[in-house]
């Protein structure tokens, strides 16, 4: 078992959305080893259940939500429970997000554009509505939110997601600037290509051996975690 007692994170809580695959339980597994507690939200409970092994195996502990955040209610539900056993919030990760079907702007239906609304952006402030007292409790309170080159970059048939990434970085950006004055620093991350579930979605004839595992990037996630971390309202890079 890992000695975790001189990590990073040591001592910090952690909640971590998307947690049961890809990029989501690779940031466990790492924050486990730099000795964060954690909080793993995901829809599925078995996915939640492998992501909670590897955090085992690396010496952490975690605890489990079961949680589908376009249940925007349930959202608020979790803070007040973290609140009363914890008191506080120290990082926040917003990594759960959807891809929409890639098709021409005029042909999305309005079903698939509000679907990546939800989950991409809405539950993403429902996040940081619901957690933002518990951030201010925390001595450096940071959020990390998952976002995309799409948000900046124009793609055909991108649209929906594009426009949702976009927005979550406009959200962000305000976060930040609102906390300037405070412990709480917030930022995003754009990862670049991993080899993840929806990396397969969008590139379904791609060699997945030639795009990089989620776990090539879980050092950057650390990186804006700390509480030694002064960046905010930034978008960091983890490849290039």
């Amino acid at each position: 078992m890992a000695d975790t007692n001189q990590g990073r994170l040591s001592g910090r809580i952690a909640l971590i959305t998307g947690a049961s695959r890809g990029l989501g339980a690779a940031v466990a597994e790492r924050f486990a080893r730099e000795g964060a507690h954690l909080i793993l939200v995901a829809r599925t409970q078995g996915g939640l259940e492998e992501t909670d092994d590897r955090v085992r195996a690396a010496g952490g502990s975690a605890s489990l939500v079961p949680l589908d955040l376009t249940q925007f209610a349930e959202i608020d539900r979790m803070a007040a429970a973290v609140a009363q056993r914890f008191g506080r919030l120290d990082i926040l990760v917003g990594n759960a997000g959807m891809l929409p079907p890639l098709t021409p702007v005029g042909d999305l239906s309005p079903k698939d554009w509000q679907a990546a609304f939800d989950l991409n952006v809405t539950a993403n402030w429902r996040l940081i509505r619901a957690f933002h007292e518990g951030l201010r409790r925390s001595e450096a309170g940071r959020v990390i939110m998952v976002t995309s080159g799409a948000a900046m970059e124009a793609f055909a048939y991108w649209g929906a997601y594009a426009a949702s990434k976009a927005a979550l970085e406009a959200l962000i950006s305000s976060y930040a600037k609102e906390n300037e004055r405070t412990t709480i620093r917030a930022n995003l991350l754009d990862p670049g290509a991993l080899r993840t579930a929806m990396r397969e979605q969008a590139f379904p004839g791609e060699n997945p051996e030639t795009v990089r595992p989620p776990e090539a990037v879980t050092h950057t996630f650390v990186s804006l975690a700390e509480a030694a971390c002064t960046m905010t309202g930034q978008v960091a890079r983890a490849y290039g």
